[in-house]
């Protein structure tokens, strides 16, 4: 599994463009293939922070989402309604390489 992480600011000027856009943006980055698991969190104290996580089965699947139009296009459209934007990409650990769940 593969742990794809995306930071942003919401630029406070536009928060209803934002938000607007963000269901149909969440809709496509699925919808491009591959993405197993899309979460999406907000801090508690702040309305302008987001911060995303998408599951990928593998980097080969992540590489084939990441390099879609519809992707590329969607991380543009972002850059005009955000800023400070920051990823990261997490592989398996060698360590524990499934999950681990309480009583499993």
């Amino acid at each position: 599994m593969v742990l794809y992480i995306m930071k942003w600011n919401i630029h406070p000027d536009k928060t209803e463009e934002y938000m607007a856009w963000s269901k149909g943006a969440i809709q496509r980055t699925v919808g491009a293939g591959g993405v197993t698991e899309f979460r999406a969190y907000r801090p508690a104290s702040g309305p302008f922070q987001v911060v995303i996580t998408l599951e990928l089965a593998d980097m080969a699947a992540w590489a084939a989402w990441y390099s879609t139009e519809v992707v590329q296009t969607v991380f543009v459209e972002m850059r005009t309604l955000a800023n400070n934007v920051t990823t990261e990409l997490w592989g398996p650990s060698p360590v524990v390489p499934q999950p681990i769940r309480p009583g499993g």
